[in-house]
């Protein structure tokens, strides 16, 4: 823990991680503005407003999750379904992109040309062996 309070000393603009409250990120080193009690009534007023207000958006964010999943129930779209599409659609993505079909044609290219020097190969190894015997 002593570790976490001296980076977020060293790094005051870090970002809070997970579990930690911004409250404790912000570095005991910052000058803290002097203000009246009323100032700092206001603010703590604000704070707990503020709050109040994520913990009411975060209720409504898994009510609406729940609503969601129930939908998705309802019309048959199970996370297979779903991952299934996401698959097919990156795959669409990935097929029409410049870089795979620049690479597709390469590597076509690059067959026919091995095929060619393959047969080659066996033809002039065919003859050989016909000229042996």
């Amino acid at each position: 823990m002593e570790d976490a309070e001296q980076g977020s000393q060293q790094h005051p603009d870090a970002i809070p991680e997970v579990g930690e409250d911004a409250v404790t990120a912000v570095s005991p080193s910052s000058p803290v503005p002097t203000m009246t009690d009323e100032e700092r009534e206001e603010l703590q007023g604000e704070l707990a407003k503020v709050e109040d207000e994520i913990q009411t958006l975060s209720q409504v964010l898994v009510a609406k999750e729940k609503h969601l999943a129930d939908i998705k129930r309802k019309l048959g779209i199970t996370p297979l379904n779903e991952l299934k599409q996401n698959i097919t659609k990156s795959w669409q993505e990935v097929t029409t992109s410049n870089a795979y079909k620049r690479t597709s044609e390469t590597l076509s290219q690059a067959g026919q040309k091995a095929t060619a020097a393959f047969s080659s190969v066996g033809s002039a190894i065919t003859r050989k062996l016909e000229d042996v015997r």
